[in-house]
């Protein structure tokens, strides 16, 4: 992990807000760069502000990360991410396309993105372990990910 990440996120609690977003059975995710050597793949997302409903984080991540322009669908799952000095809930919703073009965004406060794309979730199962989000290593394929429900520690 880049020491910077560390810096920034570690030794805190983050309430962190995600969406999955599909085209056919590809899932919209992004790769950060920083959290692991190859790259880490997960699906858009990021911290929930002091003041700010769950929904306009997941579309404000969404136009930030990807440069679409999402609806909010219904609550689908949560995990906690627990590896010291990083630890995180995540909170997951459907979330729709309704706008924007697709591109690689940015995270304003490390900018750490290198590449934005709709994938199977076949191919993100196979990545590495500290190379794709833990959610692939609980489902391996659309249809698995899509019963995704309750509470997960990842």
């Amino acid at each position: 992990m880049d020491g910077e990440i560390a810096r920034v996120y570690g030794n805190r609690l983050r309430v962190r807000v995600c969406g999955l977003c599909w085209q056919a059975d590809n899932l919209l995710v992004v790769r950060h760069r920083g959290i692991s050597a190859n790259g880490f793949w997960a699906p858009p997302g990021g911290g929930l502000e002091t003041g700010e409903t769950l929904e306009d984080t997941l579309v404000r991540e969404f136009l930030e990360e990807t440069g679409l322009h999402v609806r909010p669908g219904r609550f689908l799952f949560g995990c906690e991410f627990l590896h010291p000095p990083l630890h995180a809930l995540e909170l997951f919703f459907e979330a729709t396309v309704t706008g924007g073009t697709l591109r690689v965004g940015d995270d304003p406060e490390l900018s750490l993105l290198t590449d934005a794309a709709f994938l199977p979730v076949t191919t993100l199962a196979a990545e590495a372990a500290p190379d794709a989000h833990g959610i692939f290593r609980l489902a391996g394929s659309a249809a698995e990910v899509r019963k995704l429900c309750g509470f997960y520690r990842i």
